[in-house]
């Protein structure tokens, strides 16, 4: 028993010198580099998508459960749902920035510089996660007022941020693992990870919530419990399946290893933290309209996480294939796998489009039926945003695609171009032209042309990559 406690100390402290491709990573990186690329997104997306679509669902009953106690609470998930957008973007940003180059060091069979990387990128999310946690608490009524709390909002917004602020650190330790495990090829262990503390959420909903009659603060304290298991298992999981031990020996932070991960990072912090900023443009927005007009936005918000959820996940198993193959020179690969992906996402996405218009009412009503002022305003924003999903396949990949092969500043324009550089004056124009109509319309409007700018930037980068191969 003490060779064994021994024997896992040193694995966790050591240092190593050079440290050389195990089996599995060998395996994996033949796997990688040779299989169809059809098939090798759509078996790393599967798990992706699952724990995705899991994820949606999670937020979805949290919003079911939370519109069972009043309007004012639903919309005090709004309020905060800004904060967790602004959490989610940092920790992608070093989720995504790490994981990126993770992938693309495997794809060249560094596996010492990987794991350092790996390190590097967890433990600074989380010490950022502390930071921003204690800067909450200190300024939590200040920090709600300006997320567009209003004074009947604020009470139960209040409730619900304590303990969103306490489960910030494993929040972006989540995020953070989850985008280097899957960069690794691991997407199944990834989803274990993000399904775990999603289906435990779900769970202790309706037991905190009105069990204990905690009301809203049950949903908080929820969610913070099932973020740090669910942090927990994806850290003992990492090192499985040939991916990569977390160590705190391998912790070197360095100039330039931050500056790589700003170059894989920078446009998911761009999309994510413009996603917090025009979520609080929009409610401080719709406060003009009331209550009824914040609580229809969120709903509608979390509607759309889910119509999205499967896109993104299907993206995701492109980024590893993407990172590996372009870090083995296998230029052909990569631009198979990126026109496979467009297909498969434009397809999904105008399905869906039109099962969302037809059915707009009824799913908005499913979360909020006892007011039929949010009913009302949130189906007509839902139906102005099916109009232009069919275009988000082409501009999620062309954005994934331009990250994952180090191509910053287009893949930062891109990733800010539907969420901040055209939503947020579409929502500022039509708040001033047509009033609440051009709030819902907003986000059509940046669809139609971010699409329009994704053309050229990703035909572009493929030309490029054609005359290099």
């Amino acid at each position: 028993m003490l060779d064994k406690k021994l024997y896992l100390c040193t694995l966790f402290l050591r240092t190593d010198t050079k440290m050389k491709p195990s089996q599995a990573q060998q395996q994996k990186f033949v796997k990688m580099t040779t299989q169809p690329v059809s098939r090798l997104v759509t078996q790393l997306a599967l798990p992706s998508i699952v724990s995705m679509l899991v994820s949606g669902i999670y937020n979805l009953a949290d919003t079911f459960f939370v519109g069972q106690i009043n309007t004012q609470s639903v919309a005090a998930m709004g309020i905060v749902f800004s904060y967790m957008a602004l959490i989610q973007a940092i920790a992608m940003f070093f989720g995504q920035g790490s994981g990126n180059y993770i992938s693309r060091a495997l794809g060249r069979q560094d596996i010492d510089q990987a794991s350092t990387m790996a390190s590097v990128g967890l433990v600074s999310s989380m010490a950022t996660g502390i930071v921003i946690a204690a800067l909450g608490f200190a300024l939590m009524g200040p920090i709600l007022h300006f997320l567009g709390s209003t004074p009947t909002i604020m009470p139960y917004a209040r409730d619900y941020f304590t303990y969103i602020l306490i489960g910030t650190p494993f929040i972006m330790g989540c995020y953070t693992l989850n985008n280097q495990m899957r960069h690794q090829g691991n997407a199944t262990l990834a989803m274990l990870g993000i399904m775990s503390g999603a289906v435990l959420n779900i769970a202790l909903d309706p037991v905190l919530i009105f069990g204990l009659d905690l009301g809203i603060s049950g949903a908080g304290i929820a969610t913070a419990v099932s973020q740090f298991l669910g942090f927990l298992l994806m850290l003992a999981l990492a090192g499985r399946n040939g991916g990569l031990e977390i160590r705190l020996s391998q912790f070197r932070p360095t100039l330039h290893r931050y500056a790589e991960i700003s170059a894989g990072g920078l446009p998911s912090l761009a999309r994510q933290g413009l996603m917090s900023i025009s979520a609080i443009s929009l409610n401080l927005m719709a406060s003009y309209y009331g209550d009824e007009a914040i609580a229809a936005f969120s709903v509608v918000g979390r509607i759309a996480m889910l119509a999205g959820a499967a896109m993104i996940g299907y993206g995701q198993g492109f980024q590893p294939v993407c990172g590996f193959n372009y870090g083995a020179g296998h230029y052909s690969r990569v631009r198979a796998a990126f026109w496979h992906s467009v297909e498969v996402l434009t397809i999904y996405c105008s399905l869906l489009a039109v099962a969302g218009y037809v059915f707009a009412t009824p799913l908005v009503a499913l979360f909020v039926s006892h007011d039929t002022g949010v009913v009302q305003i949130g189906a007509e924003a839902l139906r102005y945003q099916c109009l232009s999903f069919p275009l988000s396949g082409f501009i999620v990949m062309s954005n994934m695609y331009l990250q994952n092969i180090r191509r910053t500043v287009p893949a930062v324009i891109m990733a800010s171009a539907r969420h901040g550089i055209f939503l947020l004056p579409a929502l500022f124009v039509g708040h001033w032209l047509l009033g609440l109509t051009g709030i819902e319309m907003a986000q059509a409007v940046a669809d139609v042309i971010s699409f329009v700018l994704a053309i050229p930037l990703s035909l572009h980068a493929l030309r490029t990559m054609h005359r290099k191969a």
